[in-house]
Order: C-alpha cells, then sequence, then structure tokens
C-alpha cells in the first residue's frame, strides 16, 4: 500500500515544492501570463481566487498532494501540478489539476513535471498504475499526454462541472507499472533532444 506524503522533486530547471500560501504571488503572476482563468477547460484561479485554490488543495489533503511548479534557476513560480484521486489500497495515483503560464507552455517544463511525478510514483512509491484525465475539448492536454505514451481508457460522460457552469465529459488515460519503462525512456529521449 502506497503512502504519499509531501516532498520535493527537482529536474532539468524545474522544481516541484509542495504548494502553500508562500506561493500566492507568484502563482498569480503565473495565471496573469496569458490569461489562464479565461479559459473553459481549465481550473486555472483568478488572480484574486489564488488563496482559495491554495487553501482548496490544502485542504484536499490526503486524497490531494498539490505542488507549485518553480523555475530552479529563478526561483519564479511558474505553475502547478498535482498528485490527486490517491487510493493507497490499489495503488494509484492520479496527476492532474496541471497548469503552467503560456510562456512556459510548449516547453521542457510538462515534460520535466511528468517525468519527476511519474518516476516518483513508480519507482518511489511503487503504484500499481496513474492516471490522467482532462476535459474532452481540452485537446492540447489530449496531445500532451499521449504524447507521454498514456493509454486511454475511455470517456466519463457528464462527470464535471467546469468554471462557466456546464458540464464536461472526462477523457480518461492511466500508465501501468509495466508500461513506465518504455514511457520513462521516450520522455528522457524527448528531454534531451530539447536541451
Amino acid at each position: 500500500m502506497i503512502t504519499v506524503a509531501p516532498v520535493t522533486l527537482e529536474h532539468n530547471g524545474v522544481r516541484l515544492e509542495p504548494l502553500g500560501p508562500q506561493h500566492a504571488d507568484g502563482l498569480r503572476a503565473a495565471a496573469c501570463d496569458g490569461e489562464l482563468w479565461k479559459l473553459r477547460v481549465t481550473s486555472v484561479p483568478e488572480p484574486h481566487e489564488v488563496p482559495a485554490y491554495i487553501a482548496t488543495a490544502l485542504e484536499m489533503l490526503p486524497s490531494r498532494l498539490a505542488f507549485a511548479v518553480i523555475d530552479s534557476a529563478t526561483g519564479a513560480v511558474i505553475g502547478s501540478t498535482s498528485y490527486h484521486d490517491i487510493v493507497p489500497a490499489i495503488d494509484r495515483v492520479e496527476i492532474g489539476y496541471t497548469w503552467y503560464a503560456q510562456s512556459r507552455q510548449r516547453s521542457h517544463v510538462n515534460a520535466s513535471c511528468k517525468r519527476m511525478l511519474l518516476a516518483h510514483a513508480f519507482d518511489t512509491l511503487g503504484c500499481a498504475v496513474v492516471g490522467l484525465r482532462t476535459d474532452n475539448f481540452n485537446h492540447a492536454s489530449q496531445a500532451a499526454i499521449e504524447r507521454l505514451g498514456a493509454k486511454k481508457d475511455g470517456v466519463l460522460r457528464h462527470h464535471a462541472q467546469r468554471r462557466d457552469g456546464t458540464v464536461r465529459d472526462t477523457v480518461m488515460y492511466s500508465i501501468a507499472h509495466g508500461e513506465w519503462p518504455e514511457v520513462r525512456a521516450q520522455l528522457d529521449y524527448r528531454l534531451q533532444r530539447e536541451r
């Protein structure tokens, strides 16, 4: 049975720190980089909502462990990601609640974060499976998840409410423990090419 506890991870110029109130100003700046809260298919907080966003993430422990995504060189907060829907009894976590400042999208940041989170989940925690999910209209997120090598499990119809009150279908993906070596090799290859 896995035990998920706060941890700091660092790889390829990106650091993941357990999310806390000290990250509020940085998260606000990251969200403003592209006015990401205006995208209807994400859960990025509006600037004035950042303290409540952090408080909600902390209240969700132990079913969610949220991280601030930090640029190691500058110390700037550039986004957030989480382990969530943690089910210790079956050695399962999901990775989600992920967003990055617009200026960091389509860079090495997402692959670096996923590399760290997947390695920690499989190699340290001993997860049997790691899930990922996204809005059915978030095609960029679906493509990013598929580039990782995750398998599409299906679609949960009428699954969750969006910020604008509409109800989304949720596209579910997963990576099983036995698939991790190939996924890791592909991530390492991509990151090496991006350097």
